[in-house]
């Protein structure tokens, strides 16, 4: 069973999402701690009800070095595998990315490298584009650059929001985060060069 830690910031949708295919024994693997920047995230309140091991890392004050070093020896001590990131407003340093190399993962609102960084459902509606989507990335030591596990495409309507698109944007996301960890859990890829390539299933 392969552990996983969750990183939130805020609600932690996406964290709830995850824990659901866990609890249904959907996904071969387990949450082993859940971890926030923010006293105040829900995501953290989420876990404890679900009776997670849930920890409070302050990030304010601290350079990043500091910080990060804090959140890997506490990933070291709950033996984690795979590290997913779920709404963590934190940028990872060098140092973090190559403690877990090819396995922190993160989930992107929309088809990148198209729309990367921040309100990437408001910088496609103003854009025009007719589709977007989300995306789960393998992290490496840029801003939403890392290779490309899995995407969903979804339309934008003329009457689009931004939370409208948002909203169903974030089924997506819902259903291929689970999707990317299991292909993590499962050992099922391999990388060449940027490409994520799939090993059949054994």
């Amino acid at each position: 069973m392969t552990n996983l830690a969750i990183l939130l910031s805020g609600r932690g949708s996406n964290f709830e999402a995850i824990a659901r295919n866990v609890l249904a024994g959907a996904l071969p693997a387990r949450i082993a701690v859940v971890i926030s920047n923010r006293e105040d995230a829900t995501g953290l309140d989420r876990a404890r009800a679900l009776g997670l091991n849930a920890r409070f890392i302050p990030s304010k004050g601290k350079d990043r070095d500091a910080f990060d070093h804090e959140v890997v020896a506490v990933l070291r001590e709950f033996e984690v595998e795979i590290v997913c990131l779920a709404g963590f407003m934190r940028v990872l340093g060098p140092s973090f990315v190559r403690a877990f190399p090819g396995r922190i993962l993160n989930i992107h609102p929309a088809l990148l490298p198209a729309f990367p960084g921040l309100d990437a459902q408001k910088q496609a509606i103003e854009y025009g584009v007719k589709f977007t989507g989300c995306t789960v990335h393998i992290v490496d030591e840029g801003v939403d650059t890392g290779p490309i596990l899995c995407q969903a495409v979804v339309p934008v309507l003329d009457d689009d929001t931004v939370e409208t698109l948002s909203a169903r944007i974030l089924k997506e996301e819902h259903r291929i985060y689970s999707e990317a960890i299991r292909l993590i859990a499962e050992n099922r890829i391999r990388l060449e060069g940027r490409r994520v390539v799939l090993k059949p299933s054994s």
